[in-house]
């Protein structure tokens, strides 16, 4: 009898978990069958209170956990994992992966003594932040960054807009503007949407030594959760879309599922949406 591919439910409140599950889809050897879940109708998630998101999301766990069949769920969201891991691990029995600032290897990685935090404003402003400064990077100048404008950034990006370079280059300027921000060497990119934005972040800052996100350390746990070998590559390696069964569901919406090329449209669905999602999966963008 032919072995089922581990189901995987990657979470995020928008586009920005695309960043850890194609990581995952690229750094796995073994066949996967992933569904993203993305809570477009309560996007964003950075202004919304603890309670609410602590409430939504287990919800939206019980609802999708078995609509899915999920073996394992990645929390592809800084905002949420920051708040919401121990219930989820408390109410199911099945491993949840999260998502949260790479403070401690970019501590490692700094020379200057000065690392920056560029996340959502309700990243910055959780105390489970403050405890990952004190317990990795106590002797470490931390400098702590929110925007909610690259978030809105990175998903207009996926829907096809050009990317305001403008606006990034803003965005960044207000971090270097702190005291002493300009010595900062290292990036910590906090939120999943801010690597979809990598390139032009690093344009707008190229003095910057190291930017640091959790994409392929997330992925990397997650195979390591399922008993899977990660691929082995000199370079990053790229998502083979044959290779795996790809779905995409939105809170807001029907489900659109990929196997291999061919699309299935649910009635109702938001098709350019959940195509914009599919298409950065397969590495067509």
């Amino acid at each position: 009898m032919a072995v089922s591919a581990p189901r995987v439910l990657v979470f995020d409140s928008g586009a920005g978990g695309l960043s850890i599950a194609r990581a995952l889809l690229a750094l796995s050897a073994s066949p996967l069958e992933l569904a993203y879940l993305a809570d477009d109708q309560a996007f964003p998630y950075g202004n919304k209170s603890q309670a609410y998101l602590l409430q939504r999301v287990l919800e939206l766990m019980t609802r999708y956990i078995e609509q899915t069949r999920a073996d394992i769920v990645v929390i592809a969201c800084n905002t949420a994992s920051t708040l919401v891991l121990p219930a989820l691990r408390a109410r199911f029995a099945i491993p949840f992966v999260g998502t949260v600032p790479a403070i401690k290897p970019a501590a490692k990685l700094s020379r200057s003594g000065h690392i920056g935090v560029l996340a959502t404003p309700a990243t910055v402003q959780r105390e489970y932040t403050a405890e990952l400064i004190q317990t990795y990077a106590p002797d470490v100048n931390v400098h702590l960054c929110g925007s909610d404008a690259l978030v809105q950034c990175a998903e207009d990006y996926i829907a096809g807009q050009a990317i305001d370079q403008r606006l990034i280059d803003r965005e960044i300027q207000t971090l270097l503007a702190y005291p002493d921000g300009d010595q900062i060497d290292t990036l910590v990119l906090a939120c999943t949407h801010f690597p979809l934005l990598a390139e032009p972040l690093r344009a707008s800052a190229p003095h910057i030594i190291h930017w640091v996100d959790s994409g392929e350390a997330v992925a990397r746990r997650c195979l390591d959760l399922l008993k899977l070998e990660p691929r082995q590559a000199t370079t990053k390696p790229q998502v083979n879309p044959a290779k795996h069964t790809l779905s995409i569901h939105l809170t807001s919406a029907e489900n659109v599922t990929v196997s291999g090329n061919g699309v299935t449209m649910g009635g109702g669905v938001d098709k350019k949406e959940a195509l914009d999602y599919l298409s950065y999966l397969q590495g067509q963008i």
